[in-house]
């Protein structure tokens, strides 16, 4: 998969990061892993409660959050597998600057299409994140784990994507989508260097 092509991310994680960084604390990472699908899952029912109407949106969450409670689960097995113990919520600071690029006050169909396009780039940095750690963490069960997860959150991304595409109506979803790549690209320069997910 090239993140380029696919993703259309413009900055790619270092591989090095999970040498330097991540092996070192892999229970960190597991921890903030786990908060990761949680909120997703949250995200998903957040969705479903802003757009009752939209039956097809309504129906696509619906699956999603479990499929996103199902990935914390799995998370919170291997932790405990390990003799990890949860912890408590870690700040997710690269979603909440993302968040600062959504538009306020517009319309029902701006707040919706911004909303799915946050999502999907959640989505897309998670999944190119994934792909790094399972082509370079010196854990094969974490490797082989996290390349069946990329795989998970490359569809995610692409429903997002079609979602906003199927319901813009007066919002240029391409065009939109060109701007937050530019602001994640900003974003993500400050990090690539904690033991997190997005850090």
């Amino acid at each position: 998969m090239s993140e380029k092509t696919i993703l259309k991310l413009q900055l790619p994680t270092d591989p090095l990061w999970v040498k330097n960084v991540v092996e070192s604390n892999i229970e960190e990472l597991l921890t903030d892993h786990a908060y990761c699908e949680q909120k997703a899952a949250t995200n998903a029912i957040t969705l479903i409660i802003q757009n009752p109407n939209l039956s097809d949106v309504v129906q696509e969450m619906i699956a999603l959050a479990q499929e996103e409670m199902e990935h914390f689960k799995l998370v919170h097995q291997i932790m405990l597998k390990r003799g990890f113990v949860l912890g408590k919520e870690r700040r997710d600071n690269y979603v909440n600057e993302l968040r600062k690029f959504m538009i306020v006050g517009g319309s029902r169909e701006q707040q919706l299409i911004d909303r799915l396009l946050l999502s999907a780039m959640i989505e897309a940095r998670s999944c190119e994140r994934f792909k790094v750690l399972s082509e370079n963490i010196n854990d094969k069960e974490l490797s082989v784990f996290y390349h069946e997860l990329m795989i998970s959150e490359a569809t995610h991304y692409a429903m997002f994507l079609r979602l906003a595409r199927k319901h813009a109506a007066a919002v240029d979803v391409d065009a939109r989508w060109t701007e937050f790549l530019a602001f994640e690209a900003q974003v993500i320069q400050n990090y690539g260097k904690g033991e997190t997910i997005h850090g």
